[in-house]
């Protein structure tokens, strides 16, 4: 019974709870910079980059290879129309590996702005003097105070 008390203590800690609602942000913040990179941000790259024939998307390093011409069947094709197909086989795709790479440094500008915001908050409200309580005086100072002002007035 000790054990389960033990972990039901530890799983309701507020830093556990915390930590579970980080990871399941950073999750869905991870698709928003994935759809950023991926539908904003590469576009325009492509469509500069296009001109001197690179595609991220696509851009990779291949090899020239050759292989049988196969019918709808995939049998291999023989007698007329039968040869040889060359293609361009792809080794290296380093175009999506491009992609990641804008994402992580999107993830971590991004990071680094709300870690700075929060870090700075927190400066200015450590920084920031408590309101000092007035010490209200004792009632026998407070009484005294009330004799004086009574024989002023006589």
């Amino acid at each position: 019974m000790g054990l389960v008390q033990e972990f039901k203590e530890f799983a309701l800690k507020g830093s556990v709870i915390d930590l579970a609602v980080g990871v399941v942000i950073g999750g869905a913040f991870g698709g928003i910079v994935k759809s950023l990179v991926d539908n904003i941000i590469m576009p325009p790259i492509n469509l500069l980059t296009a001109r001197s024939g690179v595609n991220f998307k696509e851009a990779a390093l291949t090899i020239e290879t050759e292989s049988p011409k196969l019918d709808d069947a995939g049998k291999i094709i023989e007698g007329e129309g039968a040869g040889m197909l060359v293609q361009d086989y792809p080794i290296l795709n380093y175009g999506p590996f491009t992609q990641t790479i804008f994402e992580f440094l999107l993830i971590a500008i991004a990071l680094f702005v709300a870690i700075k915001l929060i870090n700075a908050a927190r400066a200015r409200m450590e920084d920031e003097p408590e309101e000092e309580e007035v010490a209200k005086p004792s009632e026998d100072i407070q009484l005294l105070r009330e004799i004086r002002d009574a024989l002023q007035k006589s």
